[in-house]
């Protein structure tokens, strides 16, 4: 059974990877630290929106030391369209503030490390270590993973940790850190959340969901 598993992974993976070549990390950053901001701020948000806030954002507050310094009212504000601002904002204040005084304003190169960041749970440990590092920690599992996974039957479970652990298993680890933007890219375009276009995509026959959705 997870031989079979494995060996359709595999044959998805060949089939993303020749039909997304350009696929990447879609949040602007310039250094692993803004990238670490802004997968904060993604949270329950749009890349897109995402990007036209860390636009300015990124102007203003350049280094930790600026997030800490500022007031928690006026990171608010200049947050505010990503939602959740209050939480995000205290998140960031708290992640710039052990960046500090731990690691001499570094982002740490390991799971464990990055986990003691203010507002840092695997998601985003992966997305910086992977993307700004090419630490291959595990596999981002966000909305478009989770429902790709579970659409190519690669996985059962719901929750992101579990469908992680399924996805490690399948996965090379050599594939860790572009399996997602595939996905993700594959996600957009053709394998939506509500009407998927089953009969445009490179993976109709061999996907058990294929039809099912239409």
């Amino acid at each position: 059974m997870i031989a079979d598993r494995k060996k359709r992974t595999a044959e998805i993976i060949k089939r993303l990877k020749m039909a997304y070549p350009d696929a990447h990390c879609a949040l602007n950053y310039t250094k692993p630290f803004e990238l670490l901001v802004a997968t904060i701020l993604s949270a329950q948000c749009t890349d897109e929106r995402v990007n036209i806030v860390t636009a300015d954002l990124f102007r203003k507050y350049r280094r930790p030391e600026d997030f800490v310094n500022v007031s928690q009212q006026e990171l608010e504000r200049d947050i505010h369209s990503t939602g959740f601002f209050r939480n995000k904002a205290k998140n960031i204040k708290a992640a710039s503030q052990r960046l500090i005084e731990v690691y001499g304003g570094e982002i740490p190169r390991t799971m464990e490390e990055i986990l003691t960041l203010g507002g840092v749970a695997r998601k985003t440990g992966n997305v910086v270590l992977g993307n700004a590092f090419g630490i291959a920690s595990g596999v981002v599992v966000d909305t478009h993973v989770s429902r790709l996974s579970q659409r190519l039957g690669l996985t059962e479970e719901k929750t992101p940790e579990k469908i992680e652990r399924d996805l490690q298993e399948l996965v090379p680890k050599k594939d860790w850190v572009m399996f997602p933007h595939w996905m993700i890219f594959h996600g957009r375009k053709i394998c939506n959340a509500r009407k998927p276009k089953c009969d445009e995509c490179v993976l109709a026959n061999i996907c058990p969901s294929f039809g099912l959705f239409s």
